[in-house]
């Protein structure tokens, strides 16, 4: 059961398809706003927060000019209200690093 407000690892959700839409939503909000052109390759790791509604923070993988980096994604969902918003879109490292994060 979700703790209200607490953060959990949502086990399995690498191969979600609603995991993966979020992402896929996630990367193209991202490009939308900052003019860029990642383009999605896989989810790496996800981690959710109940509140009102779910916070999903996402960790993924994008190709930038054909270089593999690892970004987080930070996505609010409220789906009684059919609301989704991209909250936050950071760079944590290459790919190659991420092993070691």
């Amino acid at each position: 059961m979700a703790t209200v407000g607490g953060i959990r690892e949502v086990e399995g959700s690498e191969n979600s398809v609603g995991i993966d839409g979020l992402a896929r939503f996630a990367v193209d909000e991202h490009n939308k706003k900052e003019n860029a052109l990642l383009e999605f390759k896989k989810v790496v790791n996800v981690k959710e927060q109940v509140v009102a509604g779910t916070v999903y923070y996402i960790t993924l993988e994008v190709t930038d000019g054909g270089v593999t980096k690892v970004y987080e994604a930070k996505v609010w969902v409220k789906p009684w209200m059919n609301f989704k918003e991209l909250q936050e879109f950071k760079l944590i490292g290459d790919a190659s690093s991420s092993d070691s994060a």
